[in-house]
């Protein structure tokens, strides 16, 4: 049973981690995308 327990624990952390990882970079990339298009956009109005 201990062995089990441990698989599983590992596991959970494991996609956790991944999971993490993934969100963060996810979040970077629309925050860059957000102020990407902000800037464009005020640029299309001071001209």
């Amino acid at each position: 049973m201990d062995e089990q327990l441990r698989i599983i624990l590992i596991i959970i952390v494991s996609v956790s981690i991944f999971g993490l990882l993934v969100f963060v970079f996810v979040k970077n990339y629309v925050r860059n995308k957000i102020n990407q298009l902000v800037k464009e956009e005020k640029d299309k109005k001071l001209k």
